[in-house]
């Protein structure tokens, strides 16, 4: 064998393995590459659990956290209404108001904005308050929220079982409300974008101390009426009066 075969031999010999450890090193810095890249996917979605990330058309007090979810947001009585995803109260409460709602919203005297919390978690153990309400909370982001809650009302299960924290089960609810870009529904649940929301809308609410949900307020100040003795013909008729004393202090 003449000196140049066996350089040849030596060189053939000696390449693969200097690119198997080059591939090897490829390799490996591709891995930490990937693992990298998922730390700080991991690090975003934490983010966005805990930031407090507002919700398009939410509206509250300048300087504060706007907390509001408003339907109708364009006459000056507005009825402030907390309500728990999970709370069999609330579900009472919101179906059998839904017609006088929607005839005081038709009527042009009454805005409705409401308050979602999620006291229930604490009270059953679970998730499942907190991920409707910051579904519902993606849903107002198209200005579909009331919708999306007739949904969870008509959906809710015993509050023992803590189903909404199936994230599934939210999204084959907002197919149900119609008209919801399921897209961009999706990524903000998946993104956990109002869960820091949601987070500071119950602290407000226990904060203020105002006791177990539904609670209602007109234009800021609790329902002249005990909760118990409450029916929609009264609330007509209290919704009425505050339109009258708004439109008697209004004029010269």
């Amino acid at each position: 064998m003449s000196e140049d075969d066996g350089k040849a031999t030596r060189k053939s010999a000696g390449g693969p393995r200097r690119n198997w450890r080059l591939y090897g090193i490829t390799a490996v810095g591709f891995g930490l590459v990937c693992a990298v890249a998922a730390a700080v996917g991991q690090a975003a979605r934490a983010h966005e659990g805990t930031a407090v990330n507002t919700p398009k058309y939410a509206v509250g007090p300048s300087g504060g956290t706007k907390l509001d979810l408003p339907d109708r947001p364009t006459v000056p009585v507005t009825l402030t209404v907390y309500e728990d995803p999970r709370s069999p109260q609330s579900r009472e409460f919101a179906q059998r108001y839904a017609d006088t709602f929607s005839r005081l919203l038709a009527s042009g005297q009454l805005q409705i904005n409401y308050r979602l919390v999620t006291q229930s978690d604490k009270q059953y153990g679970g998730s499942g308050a907190a991920e409707a309400a910051a579904a519902a909370a993606c849903a107002q982001d198209q200005k579909r929220m009331v919708p999306f809650m007739e949904q969870i009302w008509q959906h809710q299960p015993a509050p023992a079982h803590d189903a909404f924290k199936d994230r599934k089960l939210l999204s084959d609810l907002a197919k149900k409300a119609g008209k919801i870009n399921h897209d961009a529904f999706q990524l903000c649940v998946d993104r956990n974008e109002r869960k820091g929301w949601v987070a500071e809308s119950q602290s407000a609410f226990a904060a203020a101390g105002l006791g177990e949900v539904p609670v209602v307020r007109i234009n800021g100040r609790p329902l002249p009426v005990p909760a118990d003795r409450l029916t929609p013909g009264k609330l007509t008729s209290l919704v009425n009066a505050e339109a009258r004393r708004v439109a008697a202090a209004a004029a010269p």
